[in-house]
């Protein structure tokens, strides 16, 4: 373990106290819940776990969903921390569950574009959530729109001393980043204990954390029977989502930054240990946090090992300073959160998506989604949206005409290079996507408009070069063409054919069609200048 590792491991233990005691609350759970899931959660993870930069604790969005399924029970569902713990232990399960079935492929649908958006909104999603803590109200909101409404309306009602200790915190947080070799966040938080006993904050009318009691209580637990492990199951599936989700963008995102890999289905299996650890202390959800994830980016953090010194400051943080952990002012709690989060505002790299004009829709769509329909809701709107923009690309291709270039053995398209020429009589088009059911027609469609244009060509060569396979509408299409091609009088050769695909053909019954299909455009060229001879 290296000192930085140390010294980020220090740092991230001073955002997730503060954090462990918000999400508990929108959880509505008592607060050690949090802080016992964040210890337990972090350590387990070391054991399968890769990401150097995952920080395995409570989420704010997995708490939101979990306080959502809690509030759904019926009166007679027995002890809100009983079914809580149970759901927890059921999220573990399912993620362990799909990891051995290897479904952590399901994560290659979520393209980096969407990550990037995902990661602006879900950043602003959470900080806006810690405006009311810094202001002194206790507000909750379905959506930011909602929780941004009922802030502006309440602005009467904001509490100057609460607004001024936050702001005091976070001047102190970004001051601090000037010197990375000092663990800032846990600093500032001594510095707020500080002040709650130096300016007795308390009597200002400035919210504190409270004492927390870390013992958990296993009375009142049994083992449910299967209508209630059903029910369990439907509230657990939504949790066991958004800490995928939001997990693995977390992860992946950052390792894309550094250069680092990390594997879906080991990095799921890490998820449901982890969740089975926080079960057994009666803790909650746990999964790789943005803000804590971008925290350890930003502190420096080298190895996985940074994950286990955050949990166990953590852990001696609170045994060892209880009553004075319990005089941490909840202002200086959020201005933590938010620091942590600032630079995962910068528009840099969606500003680049719109430069190279290529998939910034897909990651505004993203960041919107979030902050519109929230964190799952949101997600599953970001990638619908890039499955959609895919589909259209795929389904309405361009056309490129080829010609030769420089009397040489390379054709190329002829929109970009003036000085390449098509052979006399000769027409050479390649489709630029693939060539399946959905645009196969559609395609070939504009093939016969394109040759009907030009009537002085009777030869026509068309490259397959994109389409490694066909599937039976697109096989189908193709032979229907060279029918239409022979009725007209037009010569069709194909060029760039894949022995896949001329297999394919030869079970089709299309041997013609195999005879007049070449391995390159210069051999189908030389195929159809052979055959005017």
């Amino acid at each position: 373990m290296q000192k930085r590792d140390a010294m980020a491991g220090l740092s991230i233990a001073g955002l997730m106290l503060p954090e462990a005691i918000a999400y508990a609350g929108i959880a509505g759970l008592p607060p050690q819940r949090a802080i016992l899931a964040a210890v337990a959660g972090a350590c387990a993870y070391l054991v399968l776990g890769r990401s150097r930069f995952a920080i395995i604790s409570p989420t704010s969005s997995s708490a939101a969903i979990l306080a959502a399924a809690l509030a759904s029970l019926p009166p007679d569902a027995g002890p809100t921390g009983t079914v809580a713990t149970l759901i927890i232990i059921m999220v573990g399960m399912m993620f362990c569950v799909m990891a051995a079935a290897r479904l952590g492929g399901l994560a290659s649908f979520i393209s980096r574009p969407v990550l990037r958006g995902f990661a602006f909104g879900l950043a602003i999603t959470i900080i806006v959530k810690q405006w009311p803590i810094a202001v002194g109200l206790s507000l909750h909101g379905s959506t930011i729109g909602t929780l941004l409404l009922a802030l502006l309306g309440s602005v009467r009602s904001w509490h100057v001393a609460s607004i001024f200790t936050a702001l005091a915190a976070l001047a102190a947080l970004l001051l601090l980043r000037r010197m990375p070799h000092l663990p800032g966040a846990f600093l500032v938080l001594a510095g707020g204990i500080a002040a709650s006993a130096l300016f007795d904050l308390p009597g200002h009318g400035v919210a504190s954390v409270g004492m927390i009691d870390l013992i958990p209580h296993w009375e009142g637990m049994r083992w449910p029977g299967w209508q209630q492990l059903s029910r369990v199951a439907q509230l657990a599936a939504p949790i066991v989502l958004i800490l995928f989700a939001e997990s693995w963008g977390t992860m992946r995102t950052l390792a894309l930054r550094h250069g680092d890999q990390v594997e879906p289905n080991r990095e799921m299996a890490a998820l449901g240990l982890a969740n089975i650890a926080a079960a057994m202390v009666q803790g909650m959800p746990v999964g790789a946090g943005f803000s804590a994830g971008s925290a350890a980016e930003a502190a420096g953090a080298q190895s996985r090992w940074t994950g286990l010194v955050a949990a166990v400051t953590l852990a001696a943080l609170v045994m060892l300073a209880m009553p004075l952990v319990a005089r941490l002012p909840a202002p200086v709690l959020a201005a933590v959160v938010v620091a942590a989060l600032l630079h995962a505002l910068d528009p840099a790299p969606l500003i680049r998506l719109w430069r190279i004009r290529r998939d910034g829709v897909a990651a505004l769509g993203a960041a919107a989604g979030v902050l519109i329909f929230g964190v799952l809701n949101g997600m599953l709107f970001a990638i619908a949206l890039s499955l959609a923009l895919l589909i259209r690309r795929l389904a309405t291709p361009e056309l490129r005409q080829l010609g030769q270039l420089a009397s040489g053995h390379d054709y190329v398209d002829m929109a970009r290079h003036r000085d390449a020429v098509s052979p006399p009589g000769m027409m050479i088009l390649r489709p630029a996507e693939p060539l399946f059911f959905a645009n196969a027609e559609r395609v070939l469609g504009r093939v016969v408009e394109m040759v009907g244009v030009q009537a002085d060509r009777h030869k026509l060569i068309l490259s397959l070069e994109e389409s490694f396979d066909l599937d039976s509408t697109a096989l189908d299409a193709l032979i229907e063409f060279d029918t239409l091609m022979k009725a007209r009088g037009i010569t069709l050769q194909l060029a760039r054919v894949r022995d896949h695909v001329r297999d394919l053909m030869q079970a089709a019954g299309a041997a013609d069609l195999i005879a007049r299909s070449s391995y390159s455009v210069d051999d189908a060229v030389q195929a159809l200048k052979q055959e005017a001879r």
